[in-house]
């Protein structure tokens, strides 16, 4: 189902893949911003913090000037039972998210992420 993905919404799923076996982690995401960059991002899972993979992405967008977004994608072990975090929804709340599973096949996609 990635071949219905335009070119910009496939490399966000590349990232995100990247990002989640770069460091074996459950989840990777990767976020496009209202200027077209991108940020890719991993679960981050110790005793004293815990964050999502995309919350992650949210926050690197914003710490570099991000006012937006226009998509993300989550590739995770479990994507039925992904939900999208508030941030993203007080980013953007038309933002596009794309959910996969571990082989980064589009398991659902959320037109706007209030959806």
């Amino acid at each position: 189902m990635t071949d219905d993905l335009t070119a910009e919404d496939a490399k966000l799923v590349t990232l995100a893949r990247g990002a989640r076996s770069r460091v074996g982690a459950r989840t990777g995401a990767a976020l496009r911003d209202e200027t077209g960059r991108t940020y890719s991002a991993a679960d981050v899972a110790l005793p004293s913090l815990s964050i999502s993979a995309l919350e992650l992405a949210i926050a690197q967008a914003v710490a570099a000037g991000a006012r937006g977004a226009e998509a993300a994608a989550v590739v995770t072990a479990d994507p039925e039972g992904f939900v999208v975090p508030p941030a993203l929804v007080e980013l953007d709340p038309t933002a596009v998210v794309i959910v996969c599973g571990g082989d980064g096949l589009v398991s659902r996609l959320l037109p706007g992420s209030g959806a």
